[in-house]
């Protein structure tokens, strides 16, 4: 993705020289972010910030940027820095181990994944790694690397075949209220579903998804095939999940608790 922010030995390997770098600065092409820095005049400017602060994007705002599904609530810049920048002054965002050199203005995925588990709450960085691998934007063999124990517990707790940061936060709390969840089972006669609890089915709607009219018939003719097999069907909008999910597990309990959604 391009970010419009480079590093001198990025632009030296492309076939820039020493001299090109000085007129381009001089002509206002490129100015300097800090030593070793640059950046066009339509560079990103969260990325143009974390560099200038003397980091790199990175943690929670490097999964973000690179089309990472992340929960709302961490409003913040994430910025990480090298060793020899962590001045004590200035906070950043931290891995397991070494601190990794910042050799790109955009922290890789993998690292990324590796800071967010000490930034973002468990079901909000499940939800992103499921994104993540889902997205195949890094290798699970990659994320390992980045973790320590306690990250490593919540990456087997991870599933790449849910599709949505929604569908994973359902699937999180439904499992740890003690409910055996199936992500993305194939339903006869009505396809693939996001989540299975007995016969109770569960769509994670997007807004993107009810823009299109084809999908709305096709939703509402899976809906009836469903109902005619003898499945509960329950969808969920975003808010639901995110900003009512009291009321909305309430309506979820309402179901289970009589056992209604029990397959005889």
């Amino acid at each position: 993705m391009d970010h419009g922010v480079f590093t001198t030995a990025e632009l030296l390997a492309v076939g820039a020289s020493e001299n090109r770098l000085r007129r381009a600065v001089a002509d206002g092409d490129l100015f300097r972010l800090r030593s070793g820095w640059y950046a066009r005049p339509d560079a990103d400017p969260s990325v143009v910030e974390a560099v200038s602060s003397g980091g790199v994007l990175g943690c929670v705002s490097a999964l973000a940027f690179q089309g990472v599904w992340t929960a709302p609530g961490y409003p913040a810049l994430h910025v990480r820095r090298s060793k020899a920048l962590q001045d004590g002054v200035r906070p950043g965002c931290k891995g397991v181990g070494s601190p990794r050199p910042t050799v790109t203005a955009v922290d890789p995925v993998s690292i990324a994944v590796g800071c967010a588990v000490r930034c973002m709450s468990a079901e909000d960085w499940i939800a992103a790694c499921d994104s993540v691998l889902h997205l195949r934007l890094a290798d699970r063999a990659d994320i390992v690397a980045e973790l320590g124990p306690q990250g490593r517990g919540l990456l087997d707790r991870c599933e790449a075949r849910a599709e949505s940061g929604t569908e994973s936060l359902v699937w999180v709390r439904l499992r740890a209220m003690g409910f055996s969840v199936i992500v993305q089972p194939r339903i006869e006669g009505v396809g693939r579903v996001d989540l299975r609890v007995g016969k109770l089915l569960i769509e994670c709607d997007s807004k993107a998804h009810h823009t299109s009219m084809a999908n709305y018939r096709n939703d509402r003719r899976r809906d009836r095939c469903a109902l005619v097999r003898g499945w509960l069907k329950m969808r969920l909008t975003y808010e639901d999940v995110v900003y009512e999910w009291d009321d909305t597990v309430g309506d979820i309990l309402a179901i289970t608790r009589p056992r209604r959604h029990r397959i005889r």
